[in-house]
This record gives structure tokens, sequence and C-alpha cells, in this order.
């Protein structure tokens, strides 16, 4: 008879698990799915994760690595025991994560328009300026309804403790959520009954949700308001996703070349001729958005756009010059931000942080590298970052260099005792490290998505969730009550 995959050496570690109270001891919202597992033989669930593997072949879910050898497009890799959030946490990050975003807007508003907060020196001027998320040529821009980032993707981690904090904001250009559509899928086809008894709630209409609020900041039209999805192409890293949402949605597919302002809006070139776009869901940075404004060499944007966009012809989601507030070193001001605009300390809170811009956080910083994880401001994807614990001595005497360099570019934070999951290694269970980006959409009011896209870190010991750094995803079964 074959054998059972089971949990029995299953090892928690000191860690807190998503799946596990302690040893053989499975949360409340995860003995349905614990059972249906325990059921399952070892080469039942074996052919389930390899059919998963083989769906996402099928579908082309890809995503893209700059400079890989052994070809561009790579299959996400992915784990078919999911991730469990039971309703009372998820009220809270809900109400947390509606809190965030709703103070982010408006210092978004605030900085291209009165600057209040910084006159009453809460956020360093400086800290703003010299973001590169910051265009000082969007002052004065007053988007639709108010509201500048449309789509958010924040990303949070549980500590060993199991408290869920901030650990960066995404307000640019999340990417992701195509994956959080998919996995959902097919999970839905590996554990039907699971699914089923677990009363999880749905994510697939987060199209129709997104379409909604793309209809809901459209220029006043007579008729019904037409919808792209702007994409720098396909040599894009989040190439499939554009498409996927873009079919998903029901929305045109375009390039920059496929558009042009016209007797004062802006149109699509189709083979009828021009036809006048209302709404642009931009997946292109605003660097290269319009050559009359930003770069002069961008090749992918629309030259006149942002004079457009500036007279109310036209809506852009997510509003030029939100990358301000995905910034590194202005996200250890959030607390700050949510306090001196709604009057309230955040739900959700950030992990402690040191600014490097600062002589006594930057002193702090440098003597305790081996304990530290260090961050570049501007970046992402695990990029630009040392995990001290897990560095040598020589790594950190380079980081410690380009620290001196360039503090206003770095942060530091503990390193974070990352809650785990179990995921299928060889012939058995092993738990691995993992975070959590939950998507939110504004228009007329704040949704957030209940679900999002759990990132495994496949690699033993790793803190390192992000594809592009090996790696994986999870589906996310957020319950009912």
């Amino acid at each position: 008879m074959d054998s059972v995959l089971n949990f029995d050496s299953y090892d928690t570690g000191p860690f807190y698990d998503e799946m596990f109270l302690g040893p053989g001891k499975p949360r409340p919202g995860t003995r349905l799915l614990m059972e249906k597992l325990r059921s399952l033989s070892q080469h039942e669930l074996f052919a389930r994760q390899a059919a998963a593997e083989k769906a996402f072949f099928d579908m082309g879910i890809t995503f893209a690595v700059y400079g890989d050898e052994q070809g561009t497009e790579k299959i996400f890799p992915f784990d078919i025991v999911p991730r469990i959030i039971e309703s009372n946490e998820w009220k809270m990050l809900e109400k947390g994560l509606k809190q965030r975003i709703f103070a982010l807007n408006l210092f978004l508003n605030d900085i291209y328009h009165d600057q209040k907060i910084i006159k009453d020196k809460v956020v360093p001027k400086d800290i703003v300026e010299t973001s590169a998320g910051y265009f000082p040529e969007c002052h004065g821009l007053n988007p639709p309804l108010g509201v500048w980032s449309h789509i958010t993707g924040t990303d949070l981690v549980r500590d060993e403790h199991g408290a869920f904090y901030v650990l960066e904001d995404n307000l640019r250009s999340p990417s992701g959520v195509s994956y959080v559509l998919a996995n959902r899928q097919i999970l839905k086809r590996t554990f039907p009954l699971a699914f089923s008894a677990s009363r999880v709630r749905s994510v697939d209409n987060y199209p129709s949700m997104l379409l909604d609020m793309l209809y809901s900041i459209a220029p006043s039209t007579p008729n019904k308001p037409n919808v792209v999805l702007l994409t720098p192409g396909v040599f894009n890293s989040a190439y499939y996703e554009h498409s996927f949402l873009a079919q998903q949605t029901g929305i045109t597919l375009v390039e920059g070349a496929d558009l042009v302002v016209h007797e004062g809006y802006v149109h699509m070139r189709t083979t009828r001729g021009l036809f006048r776009v209302d709404v642009i869901y931009r997946r292109i940075g605003e660097d290269f958005l319009d050559p009359k404004v930003f770069r002069k060499d961008s090749l992918l944007g629309v030259p006149g756009i942002m004079e457009i966009y500036r007279q109310g012809r036209i809506a852009l989601a997510n509003a030029p010059g939100t990358g301000v507030a995905d910034d590194k070193a202005v996200y250890s001001y959030v607390p700050s931000i949510i306090k001196y605009y709604l009057d309230e300390d955040p739900i959700i809170p950030n992990i402690p942080t040191y600014i490097c811009r600062e002589k006594d956080h930057l002193d702090h910083v440098l003597k305790n590298l081996d304990k530290l994880v260090v961050k570049a401001a501007n970046e992402s994807g695990g990029y630009g970052m040392l995990v001290g614990p897990a560095s040598t001595k020589k790594e950190r005497d380079e980081f410690a260099e380009k620290i001196r360099s360039d503090p206003r570019n770095y942060i530091a934070q503990p390193t974070i005792a990352l809650s785990r999951c179990p995921v299928i290694v060889d012939d058995h269970f092993e738990g691995r490290h993992v975070d959590f980006r939950p998507y939110i959409l504004y228009g007329q009011d704040i949704q957030v998505i209940p679900g999002g896209l759990t990132r495994v870190a496949l690699k033993k010991g790793s803190l390192v969730v992000n594809s592009s750094q090996g790696g994986g995803s999870k589906d996310t079964w957020v319950l009912y009550e």
C-alpha cells in the first residue's frame, strides 16, 4: 500500500507556524485541510502537485528574469498546500490596510499641493525631494476622486509571536495579482472538497472589481468609458500579468506606440481609425510615460499625455508620482503620517526602522550589520539588500561602504523570524518562510481583496521570498466566520 505523506516528522521550529499551534496540533481553521491531506496517499499528493505545476505550464503563467542565461521566461514555482488566514485576523488586516492606504493618499495629495506635513516638520523635506519616486512635474495634479494610488499591494509579514507587520508599501504599479487568481483556479481543482468545506472567501471577482474601479475614475463621457492597459511590451518581467489582466477584464492591451494625443484627447490607433481612450491602467513607470515631461528618450510612452491628464481629459491608474510613498525611507514615517492625517495609531505597525541619513541611526547600523537587514530605499525584488545574519564579513564590509557613500538611500531593520508554512520537499513536509501581499482597490471607496499573494522562500532557511530570488507562491485562503 502506498505510504501517506504525513506530518509526524514536521518540525515547526522556533517560528510561528501558519498551520500548526504546536507539533501535531493544527490551528482551528486548518483542521479540514489537514484531514484532507492525511487522507491522501503520497502518490496522490505528488500527482496533484504535478498536475498543478502542469497547469501553470499550460496556462503560460510565467515571469521574466533579466540577465538569466537559461532563458528569460520561468514558471512561477507553486506549492499546493495553501496558507490559511482566519476571519478574525482578516478583519483586523482589512481595517488596517484601509487605514494605511487612506492616509498615504492624503500624504501624496499633500506633498504635491500645499506640503503641510513638510511645513509642520512631520516628514523632512529632503526625504521627500530626494526620493526617486518624487516628481516635481506632478505638482498641482488633481487625480479623479482625489485618489492617487488606485491599485496597491502592501507587503505584510508575521513574526515569531504571530503579530503582523507592514514590510513595505507598493503604490506605483504592484504586480502579482495574476498569480493570486491563477493559484486559486488551480487549488479549487486540486482540493475541491476541502476548499468547499473550509468556506473560503472568493477572489475570482477581482477582474470585475478592478474594471468597476477603473470605470469610476473615468472623465464624464456620454458613452461607456474606453479603458486600456498600457504595457512596456513583451520583454517586461510582468508582461504575462499585463496580458492576463487585460484578457480577464476585457480591456485592450496597448503599448505607447498604439496611443496618440489628438485634438485634446488620447486616442488609440485601430484599423478603423482613431478611437478615444478615457482611462489608462498604466504598467509603465513615470520616467517613460511622456517624453515631453519626463525622459526625453522614452519610446514607451505617449508624447503630450501629461497635459491631457492635467486637463482632466484622461484618467491614469495609478496617478503619476505615487512612487514617493514606496520609498523605504518614507516608509519609516508612515506611522507619523497616519497620526498626522487621521489622528490614529497604525492598526498594523511598521517594523522598527533605522534611517541611515540620521547619524545616530547610521552609527548603530554600521556597528550591527551582522544582526540587521539593510535595504536600499528605492530597490525592490530582493535586490540591493543585505541580510546580516546570513552574510559574510566581506559582504558586510562592502555594504558598509555603500551605506557610508549614500546614507539617505538605506534603511535597516531587525531581522524578523518570519512565520512559516509547510511545503512539500522530496518525500516529506518542511517549513518555509512566507510573506503576504494583499491587494487594495481605491475608487469610490476602498476595497481589500479577501486573499492575496503568499510568497514562500523555497530555499531552506532563506528569508527572501521574491520570485527572481528563488521564491515561489501558495494560494491564500481567507475564511468566512
